[in-house]
Protein backbone atom coordinates (compact mmCIF):
# COMPACT_ATOMS: atom_id res chain seq x y z
CA UNK A 1 0.00 0.00 0.00
CA UNK A 2 2.85 2.56 0.74
CA UNK A 3 3.30 3.36 -3.20
CA UNK A 4 -0.43 4.54 -3.32
CA UNK A 5 0.51 7.04 -0.52
CA UNK A 6 3.41 8.84 -2.14
CA UNK A 7 1.11 11.68 -3.90
CA UNK A 8 -1.05 12.41 -0.72
CA UNK A 9 2.07 12.39 1.33
CA UNK A 10 3.49 14.79 -0.67
CA UNK A 11 0.01 16.85 -0.42
CA UNK A 12 0.62 16.93 3.15
CA UNK A 13 3.73 18.24 3.23
CA UNK A 14 3.60 20.88 0.63
CA UNK A 15 0.00 22.15 2.47
CA UNK A 16 1.25 22.31 5.51
CA UNK A 17 4.57 24.40 4.36
CA UNK A 18 6.85 21.37 5.49
CA UNK A 19 6.32 22.17 8.88
CA UNK A 20 6.69 19.60 12.08
CA UNK A 21 3.03 18.76 12.54
CA UNK A 22 3.07 18.10 8.54
CA UNK A 23 5.72 15.25 9.34
CA UNK A 24 3.76 14.16 11.98
CA UNK A 25 0.84 14.00 10.27
CA UNK A 26 2.53 12.37 7.60
CA UNK A 27 4.14 9.37 9.51
CA UNK A 28 -0.09 9.22 11.70
CA UNK A 29 -0.77 8.39 7.75
CA UNK A 30 2.02 5.79 7.44
CA UNK A 31 1.70 4.17 10.30
CA UNK A 32 -1.56 4.05 10.14
CA UNK A 33 -1.97 2.28 6.61
CA UNK A 34 0.80 -0.34 7.72
CA UNK A 35 -1.44 -1.27 10.63
CA UNK A 36 -4.53 -1.69 8.63
CA UNK A 37 -2.07 -3.58 5.70
CA UNK A 38 -1.21 -5.93 8.26
CA UNK A 39 -4.73 -6.21 10.04
CA UNK A 40 -5.85 -6.86 6.33
CA UNK A 41 -3.40 -9.49 5.50
CA UNK A 42 -4.00 -11.51 8.76
CA UNK A 43 -7.75 -12.11 8.43
CA UNK A 44 -7.58 -12.98 4.69
CA UNK A 45 -6.97 -16.75 3.93
CA UNK A 46 -7.88 -19.23 1.38
CA UNK A 47 -8.57 -22.83 0.13
CA UNK A 48 -9.08 -25.34 -1.75
CA UNK A 49 -12.39 -27.54 -0.52
CA UNK A 50 -13.89 -30.12 -3.01
CA UNK A 51 -14.64 -28.44 -5.98
CA UNK A 52 -14.54 -24.80 -5.27
CA UNK A 53 -11.77 -21.95 -4.22
CA UNK A 54 -12.98 -20.30 -0.37
CA UNK A 55 -12.14 -16.55 -0.04
CA UNK A 56 -12.19 -15.67 3.48
CA UNK A 57 -12.21 -12.09 4.96
CA UNK A 58 -12.70 -11.17 8.74
CA UNK A 59 -11.65 -7.61 8.79
CA UNK A 60 -14.50 -6.33 10.61
CA UNK A 61 -17.52 -8.34 9.63
CA UNK A 62 -16.56 -12.17 8.21
CA UNK A 63 -17.65 -12.84 4.89
CA UNK A 64 -16.36 -15.70 2.35
CA UNK A 65 -16.46 -16.00 -1.32
CA UNK A 66 -16.99 -19.23 -2.76
CA UNK A 67 -16.10 -19.64 -6.65
CA UNK A 68 -16.73 -23.49 -8.52
CA UNK A 69 -13.37 -24.64 -9.88
CA UNK A 70 -15.51 -25.14 -12.91
CA UNK A 71 -16.32 -21.73 -13.35
CA UNK A 72 -12.57 -20.90 -13.60
CA UNK A 73 -11.65 -19.79 -17.74
CA UNK A 74 -8.18 -18.77 -16.85
CA UNK A 75 -5.28 -17.69 -14.59
CA UNK A 76 -3.36 -14.28 -14.71
CA UNK A 77 -0.36 -14.05 -12.45
CA UNK A 78 1.49 -10.70 -12.30
CA UNK A 79 4.53 -10.02 -10.36
CA UNK A 80 4.96 -5.90 -9.96
CA UNK A 81 7.99 -4.50 -9.53
CA UNK A 82 7.93 -4.46 -5.24
CA UNK A 83 6.54 -7.95 -5.64
CA UNK A 84 9.62 -8.93 -7.82
CA UNK A 85 11.53 -7.92 -5.34
CA UNK A 86 10.07 -9.74 -2.23
CA UNK A 87 9.30 -12.58 -4.55
CA UNK A 88 5.62 -12.72 -4.65
CA UNK A 89 2.91 -12.09 -7.24
CA UNK A 90 -0.41 -11.44 -7.15
CA UNK A 91 -2.95 -14.04 -8.76
CA UNK A 92 -6.36 -13.39 -10.23
CA UNK A 93 -9.03 -15.92 -11.47
CA UNK A 94 -10.87 -15.37 -14.52
CA UNK A 95 -14.54 -16.75 -13.83
CA UNK A 96 -15.52 -14.92 -17.01
CA UNK A 97 -17.78 -12.68 -15.04
CA UNK A 98 -17.07 -9.37 -17.08
CA UNK A 99 -15.83 -7.36 -14.01
CA UNK A 100 -13.05 -7.38 -11.66
CA UNK A 101 -16.16 -7.13 -8.41
CA UNK A 102 -17.16 -10.80 -9.60
CA UNK A 103 -13.50 -12.32 -9.46
CA UNK A 104 -11.10 -13.75 -6.99
CA UNK A 105 -8.15 -12.16 -6.51
CA UNK A 106 -4.86 -13.39 -4.13
CA UNK A 107 -2.34 -10.31 -3.71
CA UNK A 108 1.01 -10.89 -1.82
CA UNK A 109 1.27 -14.97 -2.43
CA UNK A 110 4.95 -15.90 -3.13
CA UNK A 111 6.43 -17.39 -6.45
CA UNK A 112 5.97 -20.83 -5.27
CA UNK A 113 2.71 -20.76 -4.21
CA UNK A 114 1.43 -18.87 -6.96
CA UNK A 115 2.54 -21.20 -9.18
CA UNK A 116 1.54 -24.20 -7.00
CA UNK A 117 -2.14 -23.04 -6.67
CA UNK A 118 -2.61 -22.42 -10.58
CA UNK A 119 -1.88 -25.68 -11.07
CA UNK A 120 -4.25 -26.93 -8.83
CA UNK A 121 -6.99 -24.60 -10.09
CA UNK A 122 -6.57 -25.18 -13.86
CA UNK A 123 -6.36 -29.48 -12.88
CA UNK A 124 -9.69 -28.81 -11.22
CA UNK A 125 -8.83 -31.45 -8.55
CA UNK A 126 -9.84 -31.37 -4.93
CA UNK A 127 -6.50 -30.67 -3.56
CA UNK A 128 -5.37 -28.35 -0.64
CA UNK A 129 -2.73 -26.12 -1.50
CA UNK A 130 0.38 -24.98 0.47
CA UNK A 131 -1.18 -21.64 2.78
CA UNK A 132 0.23 -20.45 6.11
CA UNK A 133 -3.55 -20.56 7.97
CA UNK A 134 -4.13 -23.84 6.53
CA UNK A 135 -3.06 -27.61 7.71
CA UNK A 136 -2.68 -29.64 5.18
CA UNK A 137 -0.36 -28.78 2.18
CA UNK A 138 -0.50 -30.08 -1.73
CA UNK A 139 2.66 -30.85 -2.84
CA UNK A 140 4.00 -28.76 -5.96
CA UNK A 141 3.91 -30.22 -9.37
CA UNK A 142 0.54 -32.15 -8.16
CA UNK A 143 -1.45 -30.95 -11.47
CA UNK A 144 -2.60 -33.19 -13.70
CA UNK A 145 -4.58 -31.55 -16.81
CA UNK A 146 -6.22 -32.12 -20.05
CA UNK A 147 -3.30 -33.13 -23.22
CA UNK A 148 -2.59 -30.64 -24.65
CA UNK A 149 -3.79 -30.79 -28.21
CA UNK A 150 -1.85 -31.01 -31.33
CA UNK A 151 -1.02 -28.02 -33.67
CA UNK A 152 -1.71 -28.21 -37.01
CA UNK A 153 0.50 -25.74 -38.95
CA UNK A 154 -0.76 -23.53 -41.66
CA UNK A 155 0.97 -24.12 -45.20
CA UNK A 156 2.72 -21.30 -46.44
CA UNK A 157 3.81 -20.06 -49.60
CA UNK A 158 7.31 -20.75 -50.49
CA UNK A 159 7.52 -16.83 -50.54
CA UNK A 160 6.63 -17.35 -47.33
CA UNK A 161 10.09 -19.39 -46.14
CA UNK A 162 12.04 -16.25 -46.51
CA UNK A 163 10.01 -14.76 -43.67
CA UNK A 164 10.63 -17.83 -41.50
CA UNK A 165 14.23 -18.08 -42.03
CA UNK A 166 14.41 -14.19 -41.01
CA UNK A 167 12.40 -15.16 -37.91
CA UNK A 168 14.60 -17.72 -37.05
CA UNK A 169 17.92 -15.55 -37.50
CA UNK A 170 16.16 -13.03 -34.99
CA UNK A 171 15.57 -16.11 -32.32
CA UNK A 172 12.09 -16.23 -32.83
CA UNK A 173 10.43 -19.75 -32.04
CA UNK A 174 9.03 -21.35 -34.86
CA UNK A 175 5.09 -22.26 -34.57
CA UNK A 176 5.93 -25.87 -36.58
CA UNK A 177 8.09 -28.92 -35.36
CA UNK A 178 11.20 -27.12 -34.79
CA UNK A 179 9.57 -25.55 -31.30
CA UNK A 180 11.11 -26.73 -28.01
CA UNK A 181 8.75 -28.87 -26.14
CA UNK A 182 9.51 -30.85 -22.75
CA UNK A 183 7.44 -33.11 -20.80
CA UNK A 184 8.12 -33.43 -17.14
CA UNK A 185 6.06 -35.42 -14.21
CA UNK A 186 2.57 -34.49 -14.95
CA UNK A 187 3.84 -31.22 -17.19
CA UNK A 188 3.08 -31.37 -20.54
CA UNK A 189 4.62 -28.22 -21.71
CA UNK A 190 5.79 -27.30 -25.38
CA UNK A 191 6.42 -23.58 -26.55
CA UNK A 192 4.79 -22.39 -29.69
CA UNK A 193 6.14 -18.75 -30.00
CA UNK A 194 9.04 -16.78 -28.52
CA UNK A 195 8.98 -13.11 -29.81
CA UNK A 196 12.76 -12.15 -30.47
CA UNK A 197 14.15 -8.55 -28.74
CA UNK A 198 14.95 -7.23 -32.19
CA UNK A 199 11.06 -7.68 -33.36
CA UNK A 200 10.51 -4.84 -30.23
CA UNK A 201 11.17 -2.22 -33.34
CA UNK A 202 7.78 -2.88 -34.44
CA UNK A 203 6.37 -1.47 -31.18
CA UNK A 204 6.31 2.53 -32.74
CA UNK A 205 3.85 0.97 -35.43
CA UNK A 206 0.88 0.38 -32.69
CA UNK A 207 -0.70 4.10 -33.16
CA UNK A 208 -1.75 3.71 -29.06
CA UNK A 209 2.42 3.72 -28.09
CA UNK A 210 2.74 6.18 -30.15
CA UNK A 211 0.80 8.61 -28.35
CA UNK A 212 2.48 8.45 -25.26
CA UNK A 213 4.79 11.40 -25.43
CA UNK A 214 1.09 13.21 -25.45
CA UNK A 215 -0.09 11.07 -22.79
CA UNK A 216 2.80 11.98 -20.42
CA UNK A 217 2.79 15.61 -20.92
CA UNK A 218 -0.98 15.76 -20.69
CA UNK A 219 -0.74 14.12 -17.57
CA UNK A 220 2.43 16.53 -16.31
CA UNK A 221 -0.09 19.15 -17.07
CA UNK A 222 -3.52 17.89 -14.92
CA UNK A 223 -0.59 17.53 -12.22
CA UNK A 224 0.55 20.93 -12.67
CA UNK A 225 -2.70 21.85 -11.88
CA UNK A 226 -4.24 19.49 -9.24
CA UNK A 227 -1.14 20.85 -7.58
CA UNK A 228 -1.03 24.64 -8.46
CA UNK A 229 -2.48 25.66 -5.73
CA UNK A 230 -0.25 24.49 -2.91
CA UNK A 231 2.33 25.50 -4.79
CA UNK A 232 1.25 29.33 -5.22
CA UNK A 233 0.71 28.81 -9.07
CA UNK A 234 -2.20 30.54 -9.93
CA UNK A 235 -4.54 31.58 -13.34
CA UNK A 236 -1.93 34.87 -13.65
CA UNK A 237 1.09 32.76 -13.46
CA UNK A 238 -0.28 30.78 -16.26
CA UNK A 239 -0.91 33.40 -17.98
CA UNK A 240 2.80 35.21 -17.88
CA UNK A 241 4.04 31.43 -19.21
CA UNK A 242 1.85 31.37 -22.16
CA UNK A 243 2.31 34.62 -22.88
CA UNK A 244 6.14 33.92 -22.87
CA UNK A 245 5.69 30.67 -25.05
CA UNK A 246 4.02 32.91 -27.71
CA UNK A 247 6.64 35.26 -27.68
CA UNK A 248 9.48 32.67 -28.61
CA UNK A 249 8.00 30.61 -31.42
CA UNK A 250 10.86 28.71 -32.29
CA UNK A 251 11.04 27.55 -28.99
CA UNK A 252 7.64 25.93 -29.45
CA UNK A 253 8.61 24.81 -32.59
CA UNK A 254 11.48 23.32 -31.77
CA UNK A 255 9.48 21.84 -28.58
CA UNK A 256 6.95 20.19 -31.22
CA UNK A 257 9.73 18.67 -33.18
CA UNK A 258 11.35 17.41 -30.43
CA UNK A 259 8.17 15.86 -28.83
CA UNK A 260 7.47 14.31 -32.79
CA UNK A 261 10.53 12.67 -32.70
CA UNK A 262 10.40 11.39 -29.03
CA UNK A 263 7.14 9.74 -30.47
CA UNK A 264 8.70 6.37 -31.86
CA UNK A 265 11.46 6.46 -29.11
CA UNK A 266 8.95 6.72 -26.12
CA UNK A 267 6.23 4.30 -27.73
CA UNK A 268 9.02 1.54 -28.39
CA UNK A 269 10.45 1.99 -24.88
CA UNK A 270 6.92 1.82 -23.65
CA UNK A 271 5.76 -1.11 -25.69
CA UNK A 272 9.03 -3.18 -24.75
CA UNK A 273 8.45 -2.49 -21.19
CA UNK A 274 5.05 -4.20 -21.44
CA UNK A 275 6.15 -6.78 -24.11
CA UNK A 276 9.24 -8.08 -23.44
CA UNK A 277 10.43 -11.42 -23.62
CA UNK A 278 6.95 -12.38 -24.93
CA UNK A 279 6.32 -16.14 -25.17
CA UNK A 280 3.66 -18.71 -25.79
CA UNK A 281 3.51 -22.17 -24.67
CA UNK A 282 1.22 -24.91 -24.02
CA UNK A 283 1.06 -26.40 -20.85
CA UNK A 284 -1.77 -28.93 -19.77
CA UNK A 285 -4.26 -27.99 -21.83
CA UNK A 286 -3.59 -24.05 -21.66
CA UNK A 287 -2.10 -21.47 -24.04
CA UNK A 288 0.34 -19.59 -21.45
CA UNK A 289 1.33 -15.98 -22.58
CA UNK A 290 3.92 -14.12 -20.51
CA UNK A 291 5.12 -11.15 -21.08
CA UNK A 292 6.75 -7.69 -19.09
CA UNK A 293 9.82 -6.48 -18.44
CA UNK A 294 8.70 -4.09 -15.05
CA UNK A 295 5.65 -6.34 -14.23
CA UNK A 296 5.97 -9.60 -15.49
CA UNK A 297 2.12 -11.04 -16.41
CA UNK A 298 1.16 -14.52 -17.32
CA UNK A 299 -1.84 -15.67 -18.49
CA UNK A 300 -3.44 -18.88 -19.15
CA UNK A 301 -6.36 -19.64 -21.08
CA UNK A 302 -8.16 -22.92 -21.72
CA UNK A 303 -7.54 -24.39 -25.05
CA UNK A 304 -11.17 -26.45 -24.89
CA UNK A 305 -12.92 -22.48 -24.63
CA UNK A 306 -10.96 -21.09 -27.26
CA UNK A 307 -13.26 -21.08 -30.44
CA UNK A 308 -10.94 -19.27 -32.77
CA UNK A 309 -8.47 -15.78 -33.12
CA UNK A 310 -8.44 -12.45 -34.46
CA UNK A 311 -5.55 -10.93 -36.56
CA UNK A 312 -5.63 -7.16 -36.52
CA UNK A 313 -3.42 -4.60 -38.24
CA UNK A 314 -3.38 -0.83 -38.66
CA UNK A 315 -2.43 1.05 -41.78
CA UNK A 316 1.32 1.48 -40.69
CA UNK A 317 1.29 -1.85 -39.80
CA UNK A 318 0.00 -3.03 -42.96
CA UNK A 319 3.02 -1.44 -44.73
CA UNK A 320 5.23 -3.17 -43.06
CA UNK A 321 3.50 -6.58 -42.74
CA UNK A 322 2.84 -6.91 -39.34
CA UNK A 323 -0.06 -8.07 -37.30
CA UNK A 324 -1.16 -8.14 -33.86
CA UNK A 325 -3.08 -11.62 -32.66
CA UNK A 326 -5.83 -12.10 -30.34
CA UNK A 327 -7.50 -15.46 -28.82
CA UNK A 328 -11.53 -15.67 -29.43
CA UNK A 329 -12.18 -17.03 -25.58
CA UNK A 330 -15.57 -18.25 -24.80
CA UNK A 331 -16.45 -16.35 -20.91
CA UNK A 332 -13.14 -14.25 -21.01
CA UNK A 333 -13.55 -10.91 -19.33
CA UNK A 334 -10.65 -8.21 -20.39
CA UNK A 335 -10.34 -10.05 -23.99
CA UNK A 336 -8.33 -7.25 -25.52
CA UNK A 337 -5.39 -7.53 -22.85
CA UNK A 338 -6.00 -11.07 -21.10
CA UNK A 339 -6.38 -13.33 -24.74
CA UNK A 340 -3.53 -11.52 -26.25
CA UNK A 341 -0.99 -14.05 -28.38
CA UNK A 342 1.31 -11.85 -29.96
CA UNK A 343 1.90 -8.51 -29.86
CA UNK A 344 3.21 -6.77 -33.66
CA UNK A 345 4.98 -9.47 -35.16
CA UNK A 346 5.23 -10.33 -38.94
CA UNK A 347 2.16 -11.65 -40.68
CA UNK A 348 3.27 -14.69 -41.68
CA UNK A 349 4.83 -15.89 -38.00
CA UNK A 350 1.57 -15.11 -36.90
CA UNK A 351 -0.52 -16.95 -39.10
CA UNK A 352 1.65 -20.11 -38.27
CA UNK A 353 1.48 -19.53 -34.54
CA UNK A 354 -2.40 -19.07 -35.06
CA UNK A 355 -2.49 -22.10 -36.86
CA UNK A 356 -0.31 -24.15 -34.38
CA UNK A 357 -2.35 -23.36 -31.10
CA UNK A 358 -5.69 -23.13 -32.89
CA UNK A 359 -6.03 -24.35 -36.46
CA UNK A 360 -5.35 -23.55 -39.67
CA UNK A 361 -7.09 -21.50 -42.28
CA UNK A 362 -5.57 -21.59 -45.60
CA UNK A 363 -8.14 -20.46 -48.22
CA UNK A 364 -8.64 -16.80 -49.95
CA UNK A 365 -11.05 -14.98 -48.45
CA UNK A 366 -14.12 -13.91 -50.85
CA UNK A 367 -14.34 -10.37 -52.52
CA UNK A 368 -17.58 -8.60 -51.81
CA UNK A 369 -19.11 -6.72 -54.90
CA UNK A 370 -18.75 -3.51 -56.74
CA UNK A 371 -21.68 -1.84 -54.88
CA UNK A 372 -19.65 -1.89 -51.64
CA UNK A 373 -16.76 -0.05 -53.23
CA UNK A 374 -19.03 2.36 -54.29
CA UNK A 375 -20.48 2.44 -50.68
CA UNK A 376 -17.09 2.83 -49.15
CA UNK A 377 -15.90 5.72 -51.26
CA UNK A 378 -19.24 7.73 -50.73
CA UNK A 379 -18.92 7.56 -46.81
CA UNK A 380 -15.33 8.52 -47.21
CA UNK A 381 -15.49 11.54 -49.42
CA UNK A 382 -19.13 12.74 -48.91
CA UNK A 383 -18.75 13.99 -45.53
CA UNK A 384 -15.73 15.93 -46.10
CA UNK A 385 -17.62 17.23 -49.49
CA UNK A 386 -20.82 18.57 -47.36
CA UNK A 387 -18.26 20.30 -44.44
CA UNK A 388 -16.44 21.78 -47.58
CA UNK A 389 -19.01 23.34 -48.90
CA UNK A 390 -20.47 24.82 -45.40
CA UNK A 391 -17.40 26.08 -45.09
CA UNK A 392 -17.16 27.90 -48.43
CA UNK A 393 -20.79 29.31 -47.41
CA UNK A 394 -19.51 31.02 -44.42
CA UNK A 395 -16.42 32.40 -46.28
CA UNK A 396 -14.23 30.16 -43.97
CA UNK A 397 -12.15 29.39 -46.90
CA UNK A 398 -8.88 27.93 -45.01
CA UNK A 399 -11.26 25.85 -43.15
CA UNK A 400 -12.90 24.55 -46.80
CA UNK A 401 -10.00 23.48 -48.11
CA UNK A 402 -8.65 21.55 -45.53
CA UNK A 403 -12.07 19.71 -46.03
CA UNK A 404 -11.27 19.47 -49.61
CA UNK A 405 -7.96 17.72 -48.81
CA UNK A 406 -10.01 14.89 -46.30
CA UNK A 407 -11.99 14.61 -49.45
CA UNK A 408 -9.09 13.74 -51.98
CA UNK A 409 -7.85 11.62 -48.99
CA UNK A 410 -10.69 10.02 -48.58
CA UNK A 411 -10.61 7.95 -52.00
CA UNK A 412 -7.40 5.88 -51.07
CA UNK A 413 -8.76 5.54 -47.72
CA UNK A 414 -12.61 4.34 -49.15
CA UNK A 415 -10.41 1.88 -51.39
CA UNK A 416 -8.48 0.15 -49.18
CA UNK A 417 -11.42 -0.20 -47.20
CA UNK A 418 -13.17 -2.10 -50.17
CA UNK A 419 -10.22 -4.03 -50.68
CA UNK A 420 -9.95 -5.20 -46.83
CA UNK A 421 -14.03 -6.67 -47.18
CA UNK A 422 -13.77 -10.16 -47.52
CA UNK A 423 -15.34 -13.48 -46.27
CA UNK A 424 -15.05 -17.48 -46.33
CA UNK A 425 -15.45 -20.55 -45.24
CA UNK A 426 -13.08 -23.24 -45.53
CA UNK A 427 -15.42 -26.45 -44.05
CA UNK A 428 -14.61 -26.14 -40.04
CA UNK A 429 -13.85 -22.40 -39.74
CA UNK A 430 -15.09 -19.26 -40.90
CA UNK A 431 -13.77 -16.03 -41.78
CA UNK A 432 -14.56 -12.52 -42.07
CA UNK A 433 -12.55 -8.85 -42.27
CA UNK A 434 -13.35 -5.67 -42.63
CA UNK A 435 -11.85 -2.71 -41.35
CA UNK A 436 -9.00 -0.23 -42.55
CA UNK A 437 -7.91 2.25 -40.23
CA UNK A 438 -7.99 -0.61 -38.36
CA UNK A 439 -8.41 -3.82 -40.10
CA UNK A 440 -9.32 -6.82 -38.47
CA UNK A 441 -9.46 -10.34 -39.15
CA UNK A 442 -11.48 -13.35 -37.22
CA UNK A 443 -11.46 -16.52 -37.90
CA UNK A 444 -13.70 -18.75 -35.75
CA UNK A 445 -15.03 -22.27 -35.38
CA UNK A 446 -17.94 -23.27 -37.25
CA UNK A 447 -19.47 -24.83 -33.86
CA UNK A 448 -19.06 -21.20 -32.07
CA UNK A 449 -21.96 -19.86 -34.19
CA UNK A 450 -24.81 -19.81 -32.22
CA UNK A 451 -26.84 -17.50 -34.76
CA UNK A 452 -27.50 -15.24 -37.59
CA UNK A 453 -28.55 -11.48 -38.05
CA UNK A 454 -29.35 -10.83 -41.66
CA UNK A 455 -28.92 -6.71 -41.53
CA UNK A 456 -30.11 -4.40 -44.51
CA UNK A 457 -30.54 -0.36 -44.19
CA UNK A 458 -32.31 1.32 -46.50
CA UNK A 459 -29.20 2.57 -48.35
CA UNK A 460 -28.29 -0.74 -48.43
CA UNK A 461 -31.32 -2.24 -50.10
CA UNK A 462 -30.85 0.64 -52.65
CA UNK A 463 -27.58 -0.82 -53.67
CA UNK A 464 -28.38 -4.55 -53.17
CA UNK A 465 -26.27 -5.33 -50.61
CA UNK A 466 -26.61 -6.61 -46.75
CA UNK A 467 -24.27 -7.14 -43.74
CA UNK A 468 -24.17 -10.48 -42.51
CA UNK A 469 -23.64 -11.12 -38.89
CA UNK A 470 -22.64 -14.39 -37.11
CA UNK A 471 -23.39 -14.43 -33.57
CA UNK A 472 -20.63 -15.98 -31.56
CA UNK A 473 -20.61 -17.12 -28.02
CA UNK A 474 -17.39 -16.07 -27.27
CA UNK A 475 -14.67 -12.48 -28.36
CA UNK A 476 -16.77 -9.69 -29.21
CA UNK A 477 -19.88 -11.59 -29.28
CA UNK A 478 -20.80 -10.77 -33.40
CA UNK A 479 -18.19 -10.98 -36.40
CA UNK A 480 -19.68 -9.31 -39.37
CA UNK A 481 -19.39 -9.75 -43.29
CA UNK A 482 -20.47 -6.14 -44.60
CA UNK A 483 -21.93 -5.07 -47.72
CA UNK A 484 -22.21 -8.10 -49.32
CA UNK A 485 -24.32 -9.35 -52.08
CA UNK A 486 -27.60 -9.95 -51.33
CA UNK A 487 -27.32 -13.74 -52.71
CA UNK A 488 -23.63 -14.01 -51.39
CA UNK A 489 -24.65 -13.21 -48.05
CA UNK A 490 -27.43 -15.58 -47.60
CA UNK A 491 -25.47 -18.49 -49.43
CA UNK A 492 -22.58 -17.75 -47.06
CA UNK A 493 -25.15 -18.25 -43.73
CA UNK A 494 -26.64 -20.99 -45.70
CA UNK A 495 -23.05 -23.07 -46.70
CA UNK A 496 -21.90 -22.68 -42.77
CA UNK A 497 -25.27 -23.89 -41.26
CA UNK A 498 -27.09 -25.59 -44.24
CA UNK A 499 -29.85 -27.01 -41.46
CA UNK A 500 -30.73 -23.29 -40.06
CA UNK A 501 -30.67 -21.75 -43.18
CA UNK A 502 -31.91 -23.86 -45.72
CA UNK A 503 -35.46 -23.94 -44.57
CA UNK A 504 -35.82 -20.36 -45.24
CA UNK A 505 -34.86 -20.80 -48.88
CA UNK A 506 -37.45 -23.05 -49.92
CA UNK A 507 -39.95 -21.74 -51.75
CA UNK A 508 -43.81 -21.29 -49.88
CA UNK A 509 -45.94 -23.76 -50.34
CA UNK A 510 -49.72 -23.37 -51.02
Amino acid sequence: MLPTLLLPLAGVLVAGGFSPASFGWAALGVGGSVVYAVVRWSTFTYRVSGDRLELTRALISRSVRTIPLERVRGIDITTPPLHRLLRLAVLKLDTGAGGGEQEGELDALTVEDAESLRAVLLARRPVTPRHRTEDSAAPEGTALGAPARDGVALDGAAGDSAVRDGAARDGAVPARGAATGRTSGHHDERIIGRVPRSWLRYGPLSGAYLLTPFALIAGAVGLAFQVGGELRVDARTARVAFTWVEGHPALLVAGVVLLILAMPVVGGIMYAVFNWDFTLRTRDGYLVAERGLVTRRTVSLERRRIRGYELVDGLIERRFKVVRLWAVVTGLGDSETRGQLLPVTPRTYAVDVASDAIGPFAIPLRPHPSQARRRRLFRAVTPWLVVAAAMFLLGWEVAASAALVLALLGIPLGLDRYRSLGHAYDGTRLSVRNGSLRRGQAVVERRAVVGWTLRQTVFQRMSGVLTVVAGVGAGTGGYSAIDTGETQGVEFAAEVTPDWIGPFLAPPTR
